[in-house]
C-alpha cells in the first residue's frame, strides 16, 4: 500500500480480489487503540486514519444490509451477506425466538455439510458447529431434526438463500448495535437497519422509527439527538448518551450514512 493510498484504493483492491461487483453494501471497519470502531473513509488516506502502529487490522464486512437479500444479482454477494448474518447470529446480534434460531441453524448445516447421512452424521453431530453464543441440547436436537427431515436435497446456494429470506424477516436483521444510555440512565442499544432507526433494551425493541420519519440527527459531546416527525404533525426528540464523544460521533456518522443509503 502506497503511503498516500486512499481508502477507496484498498476497498477496490479487495472487491477485485473477491470478484465482487455489488460493492455498495460493504465497507472496511477497524478499531482504534481506545477500542472505538470506525468505518474506513474512502476519500481519505488509509494511513492518516490509523492511530495504531502497523500492521493494521481491518475487517471487510457488510455496512448496509440489503433490504431484500434475495434480490441481489450475484451469488458471491449473497454468500458474503450470508457469512455476515451467520456471524451476527453467532455474536448474539441477530436475536430471535428458538424456533427461528433452529431453522436458521439448520439452513447453515445444510449449506455446510449437505444432506443428512446416518453413516457420516452420528448422534449429536450438530454440536460440532457453533451457531450461537450459547445453546441447549434441546435446541441442538431441534436443529438436527429440521436438517434431517425438512432440508434434504437443498443445494448450498438454496440453503443460503432460504437462510437470508428467513433472517430478513426478523426485527434485529441488519442491527449493528451502539451501546448508549437513555435519559433515565437505562442501558440501551441504538441501531440503524434497512427500514429505520431502532432502540433495543434487553432483548426487546422499544422504538422503531422509519427512515422517512427521521428529520435530523445531531450530536454534542456524548449526547445524540434524533428528531422525529410522525403523522398528525407529532414531533419528538429522542435523546441518548454515548459512552464517549468519539462513540457519539461514530453513532451520528453511521446514522447519517444509513439514512442517505436507504432513502
Amino acid at each position: 500500500l502506497q503511503r498516500d493510498a486512499k481508502g477507496q484504493y484498498l476497498f477496490d483492491l479487495l472487491c477485485h480480489h473477491l470478484n465482487l461487483l455489488e460493492k455498495d453494501y460493504f465497507g472496511i471497519r477497524f478499531v482504534d487503540p481506545d477500542k472505538q470502531r470506525h468505518w474506513l473513509e474512502f476519500t481519505k488516506s488509509v494511513v492518516k486514519q490509523m492511530r495504531a502502529q502497523p500492521p493494521f487490522t481491518m475487517c471487510f464486512r457488510v455496512k448496509f444490509y440489503p433490504t431484500d437479500p434475495a434480490a441481489l444479482k450475484e451469488e458471491i454477494t449473497r454468500y458474503l451477506v450470508f457469512l455476515q448474518i451467520k456471524r451476527d447470529l453467532y455474536h448474539g446480534r441477530l436475536l430471535c425466538k428458538t424456533s427461528d434460531a433452529a431453522l436458521l441453524a439448520a439452513y447453515i448445516l445444510q449449506a455446510e455439510i449437505g444432506d443428512y447421512d446416518p453413516g457420516k452424521h452420528p448422534e449429536g453431530y450438530s454440536s460440532k458447529f457453533q451457531f450461537f453464543p450459547k445453546h441447549s441440547e434441546k435446541l441442538e436436537r431441534k436443529i438436527a431434526e429440521i436438517h434431517k427431515s425438512e432440508l434434504s436435497g437443498q443445494t448450498p446456494a438454496t440453503s443460503e438463500l432460504n437462510f437470508l429470506r428467513k433472517a430478513q424477516t426478523l426485527e434485529t436483521y441488519g442491527v449493528d448495535p451502539h451501546p448508549c444510555k437513555d435519559v433515565s440512565g437505562n442501558a440501551a442499544f441504538l441501531a440503524f437497519t434497512p427500514f429505520g432507526f431502532v432502540v433495543l433494551q434487553g432483548n426487546k425493541r422499544v422504538h422503531f422509527i422509519k427512515w422517512n420519519e427521521v428529520t435530523k440527527m445531531k450530536f454534542e459531546g456524548k449526547t445524540f439527538y434524533l428528531y422525529v416527525s410522525q403523522k398528525e404533525e407529532k414531533k419528538i426528540i429522542l435523546t441518548y448518551f454515548a459512552p464517549t464523544p468519539e462513540a457519539c460521533k461514530h453513532l451520528w456518522k453511521c446514522g447519517i450514512e444509513n439514512q442517505a443509503f436507504y432513502k
